[in-house]
């Protein structure tokens, strides 16, 4: 599930959303009010339960070969055992829109400042394992996300974390 060309995608577990309003987001770290949606490299990043903490990690030019040989695939995204059911159960929702409407929003997403409409009735995401296997990454199930979080982060992969707050704590496994 990605968006075509000109279209940008928001992924939401609320399939009656008719218009998109500005807000400000509860764990927002900028004031601005906006409404967030991904590209087509970021849709992957989304196909979880919205409260699911994942880690993930890819290989880009600059990443070395040791590196590359530690990650064993060219992406790869972790989940904790305990979201494995709502991983499975989730119905999963995704919004497209005109790209048009939006502006990049540092290397993570874009946003748009204004109300926006969907250009048209939200589509069923699938089964998530299912998108992650057809799109070649890698899905890892841990005891615990913080080891992997600290080795990729102190190499040379690309890495983002999301929703990471709701992850076990480090060594409470």
């Amino acid at each position: 599930m990605r968006p075509a060309p000109g279209e940008v995608l928001h992924f939401s577990e609320d399939p009656a959303i008719t218009r998109f309003e500005p807000h400000v987001a509860a764990t927002a770290r900028h004031p601005g009010a906006y409404v967030w949606a991904v590209d087509h490299d970021l849709a992957p990043a989304y196909w979880f339960p919205r409260d699911c903490p994942r880690a993930m990690a890819w290989a880009d030019p600059d990443t070395t070969p040791e590196d590359r040989l530690w990650l064993g695939a060219q992406r790869v995204h972790a989940v904790e055992y305990g979201w494995l059911a709502r991983m499975r159960t989730t119905a999963l929702y995704a919004y497209r829109f005109d790209a048009a409407a939006f502006r990049p929003f540092g290397d993570s997403a874009v946003v748009a400042t204004g109300p926006v409409l969907p250009l048209g009735p939200p589509e069923r995401v699938g089964d998530l394992f299912d998108l992650h296997e057809q799109a070649g990454i890698e899905l890892r199930v841990r005891t615990d996300l913080w080891s992997f979080w600290d080795e990729a982060t102190g190499r040379t992969l690309r890495f983002s974390g999301i929703r990471l707050r709701n992850a076990r704590p480090p060594g409470d496994r």
